[in-house]
């Protein structure tokens, strides 16, 4: 069997704390069917000169991680990736920060990561890159001369034409997606979406929207929902139920109902719109005040960056005079905790929840949403109220799918989840069971890997006179950034070491 690479942004070395994103979860899961190699950024920030390349092996698994200088962290990471990639592939124009070194830094760490990985590449090794950070690895490791399969799968939402067009040097990093054999989304919606730039902007064509063939590579594309471990999670929630920490959170709700909301701090989920639903349900439905406690777990997140600094304060302002408005000395109507609480410790408050309240405005997918469902007791479930802009809406119909703009509307389905009568709750429970079992994240990671082996069938090549306008705006905007970088001293030292 051919060896599977792993890349993404983070590695996810196995810790002892039991905390993992999304990615993370999606990455193990393949990686236990499929042995192989994991490499990525190991979140150290070092002077160029003490740059790192490590091997760790755990397992069957190995793991090769590499530092990143100052530079590069601000340029590349905390610069373009965060801070125009970000916000424009979550619908948020507003928020880009913009500048030609922070591109610069981004092509620079892309390339620097195809020249680690060069190193260590086999040439039947099947590659999967993940995620916004790498959108132009492949091309990178293609003009090093690798012919592999290499497929990438995005795990935030991708906006259609009128939004990607926004961004700058668009001509150069979206089309470079082309240089994977298969690139995924979450959604049919965001697959769609690329196909529409491809066609419309790259002037590329395709017969079926879903393969295209530029410069002698055939592209497929297609959407690949992220799932769960369904059923593991679920005995997870079932024996964290019986812990002292969730017994304990449940003895000082003295009774109440509780709501909970777990998300990173992000503009991206909505946190101070949620509060704001959840104020106007105290004001709509006086007769629930006393009777529910919402729980907020937000851990904070990039507190480096300016713009997440001030969403933390006007969170906690929020949160606080909601609190100071409606509660009394015997109950608070929020629970707001900036502290990150492991899966295992999560699942029991899943369980515990009544109310699992998901509304981010804009969402790849969101596995809280799916964690929440399978956590609960089959026989006396709660209710799932969900952002119609997540991800999980497309397979999560039977939850109560709202507006996240529209607080009154969020705040009615607070009062309709919490009053739901317990057919109900069965009756939609069973659906969103069902559906979480159907796609487990335990085949989430084979079809990917199915799909990227599958043989490429011909399609119509591009008219180079259809192609030719648009490579030659790529190709200048490509010389004008290769002046512009800068070229740094190759690292003095870059051992590769193993513990």
């Amino acid at each position: 069997m051919a060896r599977v690479v792993i890349v993404s942004n983070r590695v996810g070395v196995p810790d002892s704390d039991g905390r993992a994103g999304g990615l993370e979860v999606a990455v193990r899961a393949t990686l236990k069917r499929n042995p192989g190699l994991w490499f990525g950024w190991s979140g150290r920030v070092a002077k160029r000169e003490h740059l790192r390349t490590e091997s760790v092996v755990r397992g069957k698994l190995s793991y090769l991680t590499t530092d990143l200088s100052e530079e590069d962290y601000n340029e590349y990471y905390s610069g373009f990736a965060n801070r125009v990639l970000w916000p424009i592939l979550h619908y948020r124009l507003d928020l880009v920060d913009f500048s030609r070194r922070d591109l610069s830094g981004y092509l620079r760490v892309n390339e620097y990561f195809a020249a680690e990985l060069d190193k260590v590449l086999q040439p039947d090794d099947i590659i999967w890159v993940h995620d916004y950070h790498l959108l132009p690895l492949a091309q990178a490791l293609r003009e090093r001369g690798h012919k592999n399969k290499i497929g990438f799968f995005l795990h935030i939402p991708l906006p259609p034409p009128e939004i990607l067009t926004a961004l700058p040097n668009h001509e150069r990093l979206i089309p470079a997606l082309c240089h994977y054999d298969l690139v995924g989304f979450q959604t049919d919606g965001d697959a769609d979406n690329f196909a529409r730039y491809l066609m419309r902007v790259a002037k590329l064509e395709s017969q079926d929207r879903r393969t295209f063939r530029t410069g002698g590579r055939i592209t497929r594309i297609d959407a690949f929902p992220v799932g769960i471990e369904t059923a593991e999670f679920a005995r997870t929630a079932e024996r964290s139920a019986q812990t002292p920490f969730t017994r304990r959170a449940l003895d000082s709700l003295r009774g109440a109902m509780m709501i909970i909301g777990v998300d990173r701090l992000d503009y991206s989920k909505g946190i101070t719109l949620r509060l704001d639903a959840y104020e106007r349900f105290l004001v709509a439905y006086p007769d629930w005040r006393g009777k529910v406690t919402y729980l907020q777990i937000t851990p904070k997140s990039r507190s480096d960056i300016p713009e997440y600094a001030e969403m933390n304060r006007r969170v906690d302002s929020t949160a606080g005079r909601i609190n100071g408005s409606y509660g009394d000395v015997s109950w608070t109507p929020i629970r707001y905790v900036n502290r990150a609480y492991s899966r295992t410790a999560l699942a029991g408050l899943y369980r515990a929840a009544r109310v699992g309240l998901v509304t981010p405005l804009r969402d790849g997918m969101n596995l809280v949403a799916k964690e929440y469902v399978a956590a609960q007791d089959p026989a006396n479930p709660g209710a799932l109220i969900l952002s119609q802009f997540a991800g999980a809406a497309a397979e999560m119909e039977a939850a109560l799918l709202v507006n996240p703009y529209d607080p009154e509307a969020v705040g009615a389905a607070i009062a309709q989840a919490l009053a739901m009568p317990i057919e109900e709750r069965l009756s939609r429970h069973e659906t969103l069971i069902r559906v979480l079992k159907e796609n487990d994240i335990t085949f989430w990671g084979e079809r990917f890997l199915n799909a990227l082996n599958k043989p490429s069938v011909g399609v119509p090549q591009t008219p180079p006179s259809i192609q030719a306008p648009f490579v030659a705006r790529a190709r200048d905007i490509g010389r004008i950034l290769e002046v512009a970088k800068p070229r740094p001293d190759p690292p003095k030292a870059n051992s590769l070491a193993t513990k």
